[in-house]
């Protein structure tokens, strides 16, 4: 193995966000003791939101309440604004994920706030979190494109990036919300934001693959420098607030990817199959990951997983 990288799971919280059926607690928890099985260590298992907004994550303390301890692996919970934070604080999870969008209206359409606003409820979110000693990740969404105003300027979305890094959050992850980035902008927005003082081992990637290009450009990313990725078991999630955009990037399809360039990433493929076999079946549907459709009814391809 000539390098490693690291994915970070959203399954259970983007992944089902999107979903039509509520999975019960118990089937949440079961499949998060399938990726932990498989190997992966950061594991996004919830968002403290309104149930009314979104009812599938409605059970979000009955989550973290039964979450295995002494594995090892980070648990993460997605919280939206100050009220969301204390009701995480008092579950007890202690990594957080904050959000905003470059674009002003996907982010009116997804918390209500301006831009200018949402920064302002997250330099206090994040502030109080890192006082009382959790972890801190900001995602920053439609880096590449808003579903409502088209072009995004690379450069708000390095503002953005700046200041969420100046706030205090440890790592950053580039949204390409609606899934229309390519690997030309990929690699443009990397350097962009490298020169402007960005640490690249701070910086994450996470993709939706609505065009086909979320592995293209999850490649283009790695040869920019950046080694940490966000992928969804068999393809599921999407947006509630950015119509047309189709699932995260599949996880079983980013190891395959790194495994075939002989890049470690610590998670078994083959358990991790089994995990986006049984999401099916929870969810009733086909599920749009390619690995996941190759291996039904069969064995993923023998060779040593990285």
């Amino acid at each position: 193995m000539t390098d490693r990288v690291s994915l970070f799971e959203v399954s259970m919280r983007d992944g089902l966000q999107n979903e039509p059926i509520v999975v019960p607690t118990a089937d949440k928890i079961a499949h998060l003791h399938r990726l932990l099985a498989a190997g992966l260590t950061d594991i996004e298992v919830t968002s403290f939101v309104r149930a009314d907004r979104i009812p599938a994550l409605a059970d979000a303390a009955d989550v973290v309440a039964a979450l295995p301890t002494d594995t090892g692996a980070r648990f993460w919970a997605l919280v939206p604004n100050p009220v969301g934070l204390d009701r995480a604080f008092s579950s007890g999870i202690r990594h957080i994920c904050t959000f905003l969008s470059s674009s002003e209206t996907h982010n009116a359409k997804n918390v209500n706030r301006t831009v200018r606003e949402s920064v302002a409820d997250l330099r206090r979110v994040m502030g109080t979190a890192l006082d009382e000693g959790m972890s801190v990740r900001a995602y920053v969404s439609t880096v590449f494109g808003c579903p409502y105003e088209g072009y995004v300027a690379p450069e708000k979305v390095r503002d953005l990036v700046l200041t969420m890094l100046d706030v205090g959050a440890q790592e950053v992850a580039l949204g390409d919300t609606t899934g229309i980035g390519t690997p030309g902008q990929v690699t443009a927005l990397v350097k962009l934001l490298v020169d402007s003082g960005a640490p690249i081992e701070r910086l994450a990637l996470h993709t939706h693959d609505t065009h086909g290009m979320a592995a293209a450009n999850v490649y283009a990313a790695f040869n920019a420098g950046i080694r940490r990725f966000d992928g969804s078991v068999a393809g599921i999630g999407g947006c509630p607030y950015a119509p047309g955009a189709a699932g995260n990037a599949a996880t079983e399809d980013l190891v395959y990817l790194f495994r075939g360039l002989g890049v470690e990433t610590g998670v078994d493929l083959d358990r991790l199959a089994i995990a986006g076999h049984e999401m099916a079946r929870l969810l009733g549907r086909e599920l749009p990951g390619r690995v996941h459709r190759a291996t039904l009814g069969a064995a993923v391809p023998a060779r040593k997983s990285a």
